[in-house]
């Protein structure tokens, strides 16, 4: 993967990003129409007229590499991208801070526990189920353990930098680029 410059990967109005529909208010059960409310069309509850926000999910993902600059991939075994490699990571919890996130999923997913470093950036990627996922990329360099799969992957391991697998999101395959401008 060649160096990039510092971009968006976004594209909000990708067609995978069509989530399934909601029916019915979260907050009364009433049922959801569409109306025209704070200059764009929402889905509205009549019952407790109230237009229903829909926002992005947060997530975050880690970029770890090792002493030998390689980079930490696990095999995915859920939905979406199933078989394809991507970056340790996963969706916030309530209460919890992109980072805590980020090194919750890392120790979830590879088994090792880590420090932040530093945000590689923020950027969205659509997705099937909740339309739009916000996520933020972290660079991880200190860390202990060994690397093994555990929720959702197959397998974790590094890779020399110069010999990826094809990665699964766009998302990531932007934090890497961005990892790969600013090493030393």
């Amino acid at each position: 993967m060649a160096p990039d410059t510092l971009t968006t990967c976004s594209s909000p109005k990708d067609p995978l990003a069509t989530p399934r529909k909601k029916a019915f208010c979260p907050f009364c059960g009433g049922s959801l129409s569409r109306r025209f409310v704070e200059g764009r069309d929402r889905l509205y509850c009549e019952a407790c007229a109230t237009p229903l926000y829909e926002n992005p999910v947060p997530a975050s993902c880690v970029v770890v590499v090792d002493n030998e600059e390689r980079l930490l991939l696990i095999k995915r075994n859920v939905p979406p991208k199933v078989g394809m490699w991507c970056l340790p990571g996963g969706f916030m919890e309530l209460s919890e801070s992109p980072e805590e996130a980020a090194v919750r999923e890392l120790r979830e997913e590879a088994g090792i526990a880590g420090r932040i470093e530093t945000l590689l950036g923020v950027t969205t990627n659509p997705n099937p189920d909740y339309g739009t996922v916000l996520l933020m990329g972290y660079l991880v360099r200190s860390w202990t353990g060994s690397p093994v799969a555990g929720d959702d992957a197959d397998e974790a391991r590094f890779f020399p930098l110069d010999d990826l697998p094809e990665i699964a999101f766009r998302s990531h395959r932007h934090f890497i680029r961005n990892y790969l401008l600013i090493r030393s």
